[in-house]
């Protein structure tokens, strides 16, 4: 099944690329939630008119994403979360509470675009990476503690 991709789909591409995919993993995931539409002949030129677009922006977003980089691996987000005593959480860290800690510093990412090696579910020090830029991923320093 061809599809045009409407959002960034982890493994598979980002908005406006032409994947090809099974028909069950099109029709039952990517499909109904929105994330793609099929493959059309007109479909093709508003692909190609958005890619050229992305062309134009991607030099600068790569400066900025460089610079975003540096000022985010040089500093360790401070996360509080609900804990208990043995210091494991109730529930876990998310991509929000990343990002909410991110813009606490003044800096701005994309909750999408943050993921973790493996959930954060106690206190301590963690890592999480960011995809800023298709060329550009962050290493993030967390530090998560119970308020």
């Amino acid at each position: 099944m061809k599809l045009i991709l409407t959002h960034e789909v982890s493994g598979l591409g980002s908005a406006g690329d032409i994947v090809e995919v099974k028909d069950g993993y099109g029709r039952n995931f990517l499909l109904p939630r929105g994330l793609a539409t099929p493959w059309t002949k007109g479909g093709q030129k508003q692909v190609e008119a958005m890619q050229k677009g992305r062309e134009t922006r991607a030099v600068k977003s790569l400066e900025e994403a460089k610079g975003l980089k540096g000022q985010l691996e040089a500093r360790t987000l401070r996360i509080p979360a609900h804990a208990g005593a043995n210091g494991r959480l109730f529930g876990a860290v998310t991509q929000a509470d990343v990002a909410a800690a991110a813009a606490g510093e003044g800096l701005t990412i994309d909750k999408r675009r943050i993921e973790f090696p493996s959930p954060v579910k106690a206190t301590g020090g963690h890592e999480a990476t960011v995809a800023l830029h298709p060329e550009v991923k962050a290493t993030i320093k967390l530090d998560v503690v119970a308020d």
